[in-house]
């Protein structure tokens, strides 16, 4: 039986193929969290990346937001060379990592030239960048969109489903919208249903992404259980995402999320990027670990060295 994340050691975790890190997350019931920084913008520590601080307050799975798998940039990374830069934040770290690319459909999206999310080629969804992601040493793919990037569902089914073919039996595949991502007829309660669930699942997703009950219009604990049923019935995870700047809201209302996410079936729960911009408030990160398995997982997760 593989051990639960909740229990893994930093070399226990390296060790871990897709399956095994598939069960060890659904071993945890609902207690994994997963924080999104971005590696491209000033740290909030200057001389520390965003990663290495939500990994010290916590979080089990580190998410690279805006990562160019061609050049993978991390501020505050010690030297090393490109194609070393993941497999040096896990040294450092000794978390999950994933990375975010992104499905865009042409027809959707929005200007973003000049912005943040402004898009660049090693950041789209497809098999090229997945292979280099696995090389790079990359856990996790999460196909999902930045804001205006015009990422839909039916693109997402079409990446998964070429990405399945070259990494599926090497990399999680998880995806999903965190908000409309551009698109406004896919906003809204209308952003994830049952039946682009069952779409990504069939397609070769073994995490399904829905918003978090309270941080997009419509979306409610009841529609996201409903979800949950579905891919948990076939096997499948559910990771709920915070993805609308509430990551920078008062610990009360990320606690109320987190037990909303928890009441709904989240088996992971993630925290975006944006609370100041390359993470989530520093405060906000330790109260949803607390509230998702209390004190004692938390602080052990923070004291666990990285050498065990």
């Amino acid at each position: 039986m593989t051990k639960r994340l909740l229990d893994c050691t930093a070399s226990e975790l390296m060790r871990f193929g897709k399956a095994e890190l598939f069960a060890s997350i659904a071993g945890c019931e609902g207690r994994v969290l997963a924080c999104e920084t971005i590696g491209i913008t000033q740290p909030l520590l200057g001389d520390v990346t965003n990663a290495e601080y939500a990994a010290s307050l916590g979080a089990d799975i580190l998410l690279l937001n805006m990562l160019d798998v061609r050049n993978p940039v991390l501020q505050a990374l010690p030297e090393v060379a490109p194609e070393q830069r993941i497999r040096e934040l896990k040294r450092l770290t000794g978390r999950v990592i994933g990375i975010n690319l992104e499905p865009v459909d042409p027809q959707a999206a929005q200007c973003n030239a000049g912005t943040l999310w402004e898009m660049s080629p090693g950041r789209l969804a497809t098999p090229e960048n997945a292979l280099r992601a696995r090389d790079l040493s990359v856990d996790l793919i999460v196909l999902t969109g930045n804001p205006g990037n015009g990422v839909t569902n039916e693109a997402i089914v079409d990446s998964l489903r070429r990405m399945r073919d070259v990494v599926g039996e090497d990399l999680l595949l998880a995806a999903g919208k965190m908000h409309g991502a551009g698109v406004l007829s896919q906003s809204g309660d209308r952003i994830m249903t049952r039946a682009d669930a069952a779409a990504f699942m069939d397609a070769g997703a073994d995490i399904i992404l829905v918003p978090a009950p309270g941080t997009v219009p419509g979306i409610t604990v009841e529609s996201v259980h409903a979800i949950a049923d579905d891919v948990h019935a076939r096997g499948r995870l559910l990771l709920t995402a915070i993805g609308t700047s509430q990551e920078g809201a008062d610990v009360s209302t990320i606690r109320r999320i987190a037990l909303m996410c928890k009441m709904a079936g989240a088996d992971i729960h993630h925290i975006g990027d944006t609370g100041v911009p390359g993470m989530a408030l520093p405060q906000n990160i330790l109260a949803y670990s607390i509230a998702i398995r209390g004190e004692r997982h938390t602080y052990r997760r923070m004291a666990s060295s990285v050498n065990r």
